[in-house]
C-alpha cells in the first residue's frame, strides 16, 4: 500500500510563502534547499513549498489551483483560528458559513492555493 508523505504547492515566491505558512500554522518551516522548503503537519505529513520557476520537469501551471483542507474539532477551535488569521491579515474568499462540509470558512495563501478549514462531525 503506498503511504502519502508529502504536498508539494508551487509558489511564486518562497520566501513570501515560508513567512505566510509558519506564521498561519504556528510552525518551523526547515528551508532544504532556497526554492525548496518543508513544513511538519502531523506525524507522517509534510506540506513542501517548490518555487515554480525552479521545477524538473518545468511546469506551465501557475496561480493556485490546490485546496488544503483542515479538520478542527468543534465550532470555538474554528472561530479561534478565523479570528487569528484575520487579524494576521489573511485573505478569505469565504467568511464562516455552513455548507455540505458544515461550518467552515476558506482562506487563500499569495498563489492563491485555498485552504479551507471545517468542523469535524
Amino acid at each position: 500500500m503506498l503511504t502519502i508523505n508529502s504536498f508539494v504547492l508551487y509558489v511564486e515566491d518562497i520566501h513570501i510563502s515560508q513567512v505566510f505558512y509558519s506564521k498561519l500554522f504556528e510552525r518551523k518551516v526547515t528551508q532544504l534547499s532556497p526554492t525548496f522548503a518543508a513544513i511538519p503537519m502531523t506525524e507522517g505529513l509534510t506540506l513542501t513549498l517548490k518555487q515554480r520557476d525552479n521545477l524538473s520537469p518545468h511546469s506551465g501551471i501557475r496561480g493556485g489551483g490546490t485546496e488544503l483542507s483542515l479538520s478542527v474539532p468543534n465550532r470555538h477551535t474554528l472561530e479561534r483560528i478565523y479570528k487569528r488569521w484575520k487579524d494576521l491579515g489573511v485573505e478569505f474568499v469565504q467568511p464562516p458559513a455552513t455548507s455540505v462540509y458544515g461550518l467552515n470558512f476558506m482562506a487563500i495563501d499569495p498563489d492563491k492555493h485555498r485552504i479551507r478549514v471545517f468542523i469535524n462531525e
